[in-house]
């Protein structure tokens, strides 16, 4: 399951080793885009434990969003030309025999470039 953890300069501390410390739980960092003053990380973890990871990074101060659909297309607006499969740097779009796009969403890391490169603005990526 993936979910989304955000930090602020407040926390000092190594969150994501004391969450593995504490839990003694596997955690896959797909993406994390951290500065100065704030983080936001894109977590995978298993789906059992999300509930004992995401208590855990509370704990440690830091805020937690679960991403059940990590993105999201307006079926309405998608017209399967492609470009999100040609951008996305972990393949989480392909073309199905009937040449629609199919949508992994457990590859996802929410970087956003599908939605930047969708001629029909028709992926968004969602945070919670």
């Amino acid at each position: 399951m993936k979910m989304m953890i955000y930090v602020s300069a407040a926390v000092h501390d190594p969150v994501i080793a004391r969450v593995i410390l504490d839990t003694d739980i596997e955690i896959n960092v797909d993406r994390a885009n951290i500065d100065a003053t704030s983080g936001e990380i894109v977590l995978e973890v298993p789906a059992d434990s999300c509930a004992r990871v995401a208590t855990a990074f509370e704990r440690h101060g830091a805020s937690v969003s679960i991403l059940e659909h990590p993105i999201i297309r307006d079926d309405d607006e998608c017209v399967h030309c492609g470009a999100c499969i040609n951008v996305c740097p972990v393949q989480v779009f392909s073309f199905n025999d009937d040449w629609i796009i199919a949508i992994d969403e457990s590859k996802c890391i929410q970087c956003g470039t599908c939605v930047t490169a969708c001629p029909h603005a028709a992926l968004m990526v969602m945070s919670e």
